[in-house]
């Protein structure tokens, strides 16, 4: 499990172009923690994949589908980082891609 949570990251990370280092600076760790949860040798503890579903605008439970399709059309918009953001810019995509995730999972709701 802990691969295919790590490959999802690799591919969600890579598919914004966010670097290691700058997940890193969000969440607060080191960058090799990064590689190790990319790798599946360390387990991501649940407080980042939901920080990280924040910021990818996506459900934390995407991280443990394996299939790679079916997690691609569950990123319904997407910010392609073209320079390198700072950890304050992260923070701010990551909660305006909260609140439009809950906005679009009460519209749902309502229908």
């Amino acid at each position: 499990m802990k691969k295919i949570v790590g490959d999802n990251l690799k591919s969600w990370r890579k598919k914004f172009g966010y670097t290691q280092d700058a997940l890193a600076d969000y969440l607060g760790i080191k960058r090799e923690n990064i590689s190790f949860y990319e790798t599946g040798e360390r387990e991501i503890p649940v407080i980042h994949l939901e920080k990280l579903g924040d910021l990818f605008g996506i459900e934390p439970e995407m991280f443990f589908i394996e299939n790679k399709e079916l997690t691609q059309t569950e990123l319904a918009f997407a910010f392609r980082n073209t320079e390198q953001l700072s950890t304050d810019s992260l923070r701010n995509v990551a909660i305006f891609k909260k609140i439009v995730k809950n906005y679009i999972m009460m519209k749902s709701k309502l229908k």
